[in-house]
């Protein structure tokens, strides 16, 4: 693979793009992004066609932007009046998703890819009342400064951090967390992570290209989502990327079986390939 292939890590918005074209075009998909094509454009055709060993797992992140559909579904019907997509990269959900024109949707992420997201957008109406704010995430007090405001401005928010904290060390997740619980309007909190094992395994096929953009892969913690307990956020679902991408006939065959097979304790043995979870605000 070119060493220029994925040049920083706004360029892997792009090529994610490429998978959720893919996904909206089939005559069963589970999800339509009529936008994500053009989002994507050439250069995500490029990264995407030379990310093959990312390619065969294409069916995690369209199992990832399912369940993530399917948790802001869930939440916006309970009460949800603000939703914060952080590093919303070229996610299309505030145009694509069945969302009342009353709820509050920000995306926030770096200012060159708001630029461009917005001119391919331009012309597009969102289907609720929506932002987008260019701000770094790893300017702390920016965005501390940030969530404060958007906090002020919601009753019960909910924060999206899609694709994001794998690039986090520990320390960087334990920071966020922080700064996302001192915001007293945000209630939930929807992220995916990666088990020990899924990391490894994604460093060593994509990791070299994402290392040499400045974006290495970096958290996987054994804790799993208990990690995220002593900050105040209590993992109230966990949905296994595996098995929800077998339910619905994603996977590859050896592991729609492999989804299948219990494990000593009797539960679903799907833990290894991560998946995505809802953690709610709860008392330190």
């Amino acid at each position: 693979m070119s060493e220029q292939a994925v040049r920083n890590i706004s360029d892997t918005a792009l090529w994610v793009a490429i998978y959720r074209a893919q996904e909206s075009e089939r005559k069963d998909a589970l999800f339509h992004d009529p936008f994500a094509r053009r989002l994507a454009g050439e250069r995500g055709e490029q990264i995407a066609s030379t990310m093959r060993a990312a390619h065969k797992h294409s069916w995690a992140y369209v199992s990832r932007t399912l369940l993530i559909d399917e948790f802001i579904t869930d939440l916006v019907q309970q009460g949800a009046d603000m939703v914060v997509n952080l590093a919303a990269g070229l996610d299309a959900r505030p145009y694509r998703m069945s969302l009342p024109s009353s709820l509050k949707w920000i995306d926030v992420d770096l200012p060159d890819l708001n630029a461009y997201k917005e001119s391919i957008l331009k012309n597009e109406t969102s289907v609720c009342s929506f932002q987008r704010i260019s701000l770094d995430l790893s300017d702390v007090e920016a965005r501390k400064n940030l969530f404060q405001k958007l906090s002020n401005e919601a009753k019960k928010a909910v924060v999206i951090t899609e694709g994001l904290i794998v690039y986090f060390s520990a320390d960087e997740v334990k920071s966020l967390a922080e700064d996302l619980y001192a915001a007293s309007g945000f209630q939930y909190w929807i992220t995916d992570l990666v088990t020990p094992r899924l990391l490894r395994m994604i460093q060593k096929e994509i990791g070299g290209p994402l290392a040499q953009a400045r974006a290495p892969l970096k958290f996987g913690p054994a804790e799993g989502p208990d990690f995220f307990t002593p900050l105040g956020w209590n993992p109230v679902d966990i949905r296994s990327s595996l098995h929800s991408a077998a339910k619905v006939k994603r996977t590859p065959f050896w592991l729609s079986l492999f989804a299948l097979l219990p494990d000593s304790k009797g539960r679903i043995k799907n833990r290894p390939w991560g998946g995505v979870i809802l953690l709610q605000k709860t008392a330190k």
